[in-house]
């Protein structure tokens, strides 16, 4: 007679898939950076990881879902990075320096393999582009990240740039993230200056969006952005 499940038993399952799930995820990420993402199989992530090619594939179906993983880890790894930045409010520039910073100290690790593994998610149609809809669930996160640094800001805004303001945010981030995968300074220590020299000119031009002179040509921007969005 077969004992029915318990709630412990399902946690424990639950719990031990979630570690071989990351442990995957992590060894990928070791390969990656070792031989490329191109020469990288999921046969070799498979024995790399203790685990049967069959086991991999249950948890990943595809390389492509095992880089969508990684983008999860590390958004979620970002996020964690600036909560307690993020905690009380503060002012916009403070809020967002934080922000962009904490993202370019949790990409550290990953800066050696980043320059070949751009080269397949800038593809056209790739589905390791950020920007495509495979990529969506690390993108909510990284976008409900900068929501939250736009939330708990003092600094007055406008209301309608206030509500486009993370994806805006989002994609600066992107445009730091570029820069980052092809600064070669040690430590990417230009990715940090261009951060510090950006961001103050960001809050500059949020703050000015509650001018009244400012309002025509901030809507145009807006209006020009949702078109293309």
């Amino acid at each position: 007679m077969v004992e029915p499940a318990t709630p412990e038993t399902v946690a424990g399952e639950s719990t031990k898939g979630e570690q071989t799930r990351q442990l995957i995820v992590d060894t990928a990420v070791r390969l990656f950076g070792e031989q490329g993402y191109d020469k990288t199989t999921m046969r070799a992530i498979a024995a790399a990881a203790g685990v049967s090619v069959g086991n991999a594939y249950y948890y990943f179906p595809s390389k492509g879902h095992l880089v969508q993983a990684f983008y999860t880890t590390v958004q979620d790894a970002h996020a964690d990075a600036c909560r307690q930045a993020l905690q009380a409010p503060g002012t916009f520039v403070d809020r967002l320096r934080a922000a962009m910073l904490t993202g370019v100290d949790v990409m550290v690790p990953y800066h050696d393999f980043a320059g070949s593994f751009f080269k397949t998610a800038a593809e056209p149609g790739s589905p390791l582009s950020p920007f495509s809809a495979d990529s969506a669930p690390a993108r909510e996160r990284s976008v409900r990240m900068f929501r939250s640094v736009v939330d708990g800001a003092t600094t007055k805004i406008d209301p309608e740039l206030r509500a486009e303001l993370p994806e805006l945010l989002w994609l600066a981030q992107m445009g730091v993230t570029l820069y980052w995968v092809h600064d070669t300074s040690p430590g990417q220590a230009k990715t940090r200056l261009l951060v510090e020299r950006a961001v103050p000119l960001i809050d500059r031009l949020a703050g000015m969006s509650r001018f009244r002179v400012f309002k025509p040509v901030m809507r145009e921007i807006l209006s020009l952005y949702r078109l293309l969005r």
